[in-house]
């Protein structure tokens, strides 16, 4: 069995790449891949909790939050969709749907 230790090292890592990819890119598909990413690796913090303790909340916790990532994916790209629509770009420097 793996030490919980190293999991939850790893979910760390994975957080904070993510993390660094949604503030530092420019592309609105990488930076929802880079959300993804996150909450990935909280859904592991969550399982490896759960297998630690031997309780099965954190699996409930992350079956939600895939429930959660999926539709938020698909109304990020129904929003990515309708800002390509209108600009043709879905560069986030680009978009500036709110100035006027």
């Amino acid at each position: 069995m793996i030490d919980p230790s190293w999991v939850s090292g790893l979910a760390a890592i994975l957080f904070t790449l993510g993390l660094w990819g949604a503030f530092h890119r420019k592309n609105a598909i990488v930076v929802l891949m880079c959300i993804e990413l996150m909450l990935n690796a909280v859904n592991l913090q969550f399982v490896a909790a759960a297998t630690h303790w031997g309780d099965v909340t954190g699996w409930v916790y992350a079956i939600f939050a895939v429930a959660i990532a999926a539709s938020e994916v698909a109304i990020g790209l129904a929003i990515f969709l309708s800002i390509y629509g209108q600009q043709e770009t879905i560069s986030l420097d680009e978009v500036n749907l709110l100035k006027h």
